[in-house]
């Protein structure tokens, strides 16, 4: 990594309030990110394509030098239409953060998801999810392990980022893989209406990572964990299950499981039992 990176790193997190806010939404550690902005080190490959990502740039450009590097950020950041008019999209998205109602703030803080993998077709996976209620709307991050859990199995590691909306008493949550950038997935779920908040069932919809690529259905459930728990020891927990573990309840086993009723022709969401 060449001496570029930490010039362009530098002019990227001047455009938010501060550093603190960047590694926070990076989910880094001050330290190491202040290491990388003096050069005195460089991320990982992981890290390198997450800060990318998050940054909206690309990995070869924030090694240009650091002119260079400017105007090419100058040029994003001003590439609208000519009579000033903004994106639609970024109209349409603000339209459904103002209409989406702030009850959504309450469910900030850490779940575990569980469904069956699209990607291991019979296995149970666990996922550990993070929501975020920041500037006026929410977002949220899914970290998921595609190893199974207790076998010794290298961990495979996949990142998601999203955005949550509360609109006429469903949570719509949409987010895309920020690794490769080549998946969008939504969950649909029913609100909490118990004092306390403890599950959200729903249904999510997604693509498989098999060479076939199939968009596929399941049955999807968050259990709530809290608002500050130790990240480390909770995706130690996080990965493929074989559906006869002991390791997950049986009552979560038995809403996340993908079947219709006799009459039925549509997934539908199971009731608590």
């Amino acid at each position: 990594m060449n001496e570029s990176f930490a010039e362009n790193l530098k002019f990227l997190s001047s455009h938010y309030k501060s550093v603190a806010e960047v590694c926070r939404r990076l989910d880094l550690n001050r330290s190491q990110f202040n290491k990388y902005l003096s050069g005195r080190s460089v991320p990982s490959r992981h890290v390198f394509r997450s800060i990318c990502d998050f940054f909206g740039v690309e990995e070869y450009e924030i090694l240009l030098p650091h002119a260079e590097f400017q105007k090419i950020v100058s040029v994003k950041s001003t590439d609208a239409p000519a009579d000033g008019t903004p994106r639609p999209y970024v109209a349409y998205l603000d339209q459904l953060v103002r209409r989406s109602r702030k009850d959504l703030a309450e469910y900030e803080g850490y779940y575990f998801e569980y469904s069956y993998s699209m990607t291991c077709p019979g296995l149970i996976l666990r996922s550990l999810l993070k929501v975020t209620d920041e500037a006026g709307g929410t977002t949220y991050q899914r970290m998921e392990n595609m190893a199974r859990v207790g076998t010794g199995e290298p961990r495979v590691k996949c990142k998601y980022r999203g955005m949550g909306f509360y609109l006429n008493d469903r949570i719509f949550m949409i987010d895309y893989d920020s690794l490769t950038g080549n998946e969008i997935s939504q969950t649909v779920l029913y609100p909490n209406y118990q004092h306390r908040l403890t599950r959200l069932s729903g249904l999510k919809l997604g693509v498989s990572t098999g060479f076939r690529r199939e968009p596929l259905c399941a049955r999807v459930l968050w259990e709530a964990i809290g608002r500050r728990i130790s990240v480390k020891k909770a995706l130690r927990v996080c990965g493929l299950f074989d559906p006869d573990t002991s390791e997950i309840e049986p009552d979560i086993k038995a809403m996340i499981e993908n079947r219709t009723e006799d009459s039925g022709y549509h997934f539908r969401v199971f009731a608590r039992g």
